[in-house]
């Protein structure tokens, strides 16, 4: 049975498709290595990727329409598929809103296009993102909460997909099961994201910029929780017109200024704090309701920030290292 996963060199591609080959499946593995961020990380990813067998990787863009359907063709064994490539970065949406709409919206029709064109296909599951939840007050989220003010466009973008997929299964009896994800870190995560951005400042002895006094609360939820939880929905597929909106997290909301002291400890560093505003992109608070994931699939976080700080730290510290010996990635 295999697998489709987009986004293959992303951080949390990287991670789905080794839990998916560590228990034997095939992956073929898409992605386009957009320049967002250094290329390097994700090619390295895809070194880890390629050394395992049963990885295949086809280097594409999932809204280019014509090569992707062209692969639905050459590849009629995907059963399943596991689409998380986007364009990520709640900031970066107000500098390029195009990249958002042409990744997050056409790709994820692309990719609706595509999946509905394969024979033997079994479910879809999709990233969205804990953003569609905007200003929302009420704690903590669930997923009958209305998510019609999103704050930011990535988020506009990923309620779009969500309904897109709602229409989708209503006229194909495509099933699927988006998951919205909350505030993922932990190894081989992305350089513009807070946990890298704030070790870098630290180990450089730069300041590290907290809104509202590090008081901004987030659910933060390790990566390999993530891919448990994604390959535990994936095993249980959805009824063709009846889509699933799921949300995986934590179910812990920290304030961000706690995931900084922990950070630090684990440097071995003094951060340099600097205070500003919150941005108007960025929400008070995220926090995970769960209770429909544990009942599907079991799904359980258990990586405390106490214990995934560290790993991330001592990832970092790594990968630091190898690009500041040799100019390369370790």
């Amino acid at each position: 049975m295999t697998v489709l996963l987009t986004g293959a060199a992303g951080f949390i591609g990287m991670h789905v498709a080794q839990a998916l080959l560590a228990r034997g499946e095939p992956v073929v593995g898409v992605d386009n290595l957009t320049p967002y961020y250094d290329v390097r990380l994700k090619r390295a990813r895809l070194e880890r990727l390629r050394a395992q067998a049963g990885f295949s990787f086809i280097e594409a863009d999932v809204a280019d329409r014509e090569a992707m359907l062209s692969l639905a063709a050459a590849h009629p064994a995907v059963t399943r598929v596991v689409h998380l490539a986007a364009q990520p970065g709640v900031r970066h949406s107000l500098v390029d809103p195009f990249a958002y709409v042409e990744a997050n919206v056409m790709g994820h029709l692309v990719m609706l296009e595509f999946a509905r064109r394969l024979p033997r296909l079994q479910h879809l599951v999709y990233a969205s993102s804990s953003s569609v939840y905007g200003g929302n007050r009420k704690l903590p989220f669930a997923e009958a909460d209305r998510v019609d003010h999103p704050v930011s466009l990535y988020a506009a973008t990923k309620r779009s997909a969500e309904l897109i997929s709602e229409s989708y299964a209503h006229l194909f009896d495509l099933p699927q099961t988006g998951l919205r994800f909350f505030t993922v870190y932990g190894p081989w995560g992305r350089p513009d994201m807070a946990p890298w951005m704030f070790a870098d400042a630290i180990l450089s002895g730069r300041p590290v910029t907290l809104y509202d006094g590090g008081r901004l609360k987030r659910d933060f939820t390790f990566v390999d929780d993530i891919a448990a939880g994604v390959l535990g929905c994936l095993d249980r597929p959805a009824e063709g017109g009846r889509p699933r909106l799921l949300n995986i997290g934590n179910n812990r909301s920290v304030e961000v200024r706690r995931f900084v002291e922990l950070l630090e400890g684990a440097l071995g560093r003094r951060a340099v704090i600097v205070d500003a505003p919150r941005p108007a992109t960025d929400v008070a608070e995220t926090f995970a309701d769960i209770p429909a994931v544990l009942a599907l699939c079991g799904f359980t976080p258990r990586t405390t920030i106490e214990a995934g700080v560290p790993r991330f730290a001592s990832w970092y510290l790594s990968w630091r290292e190898g690009v500041d010996r040799v100019g390369e990635p370790p």
